[in-house]
């Protein structure tokens, strides 16, 4: 499998499962998702609540009928930067055994063009301090550290 052979489109409701997997398969996900069968009704519902907000769209990259990855893109308007809106990447991520071969990149990119196209002036996401891969990913994709984060948690 490679990145030509790999299409973005909307994630369905049955790609849920599959994304929740993804979501879990790293050292921070395996601590706060928590895939099981069946799946909790939580992410069902959060998923509907996407699919509602004409803000939001969340994607999925497929190859040979399978998903691979996935990404969300949050389109924010702000009165900051003179009105402009921005974009914001979340929940990007590909198949373990599908990393290295372009996927990632081109899901990003895909949202960069997005944002682009709905009137964004910046994409912006966040990463984990402990993700030093992904750091290095968006850096080789132009992605610059420029804020410090900031989290509380309920």
């Amino acid at each position: 499998m490679n990145a030509e052979a790999v299409v973005i489109r909307p994630a369905r409701r049955e790609d849920v499962a599959t994304i929740a997997a993804m979501l879990a398969d790293d050292h921070l996900g395996r601590a706060r998702e928590r895939v099981e069968d069946p799946l909790p009704a939580a992410y069902y519902d959060a998923f509907a609540r996407i699919a509602r907000d004409p803000n939001l769209t969340l994607v999925v990259a497929e190859s040979e009928g399978r998903v691979v990855g996935c990404l969300q893109l949050a389109i924010l308007p702000g009165l900051s930067s003179q009105g402009g809106s921005r974009g914001l990447l979340e929940d990007v991520r590909v198949a373990t055994e599908c990393r290295s071969r372009g996927i990632g990149e081109q899901l990003v990119q895909w949202a960069v063009t997005e944002a682009k196209a709905r009137g964004c002036n910046l994409v912006e996401l966040l990463t984990h301090q402990t993700r030093v891969d992904a750091q290095r990913f968006y850096k080789r994709l132009g992605f610059a550290a420029s804020h410090v984060g900031m989290t509380v948690r309920f």
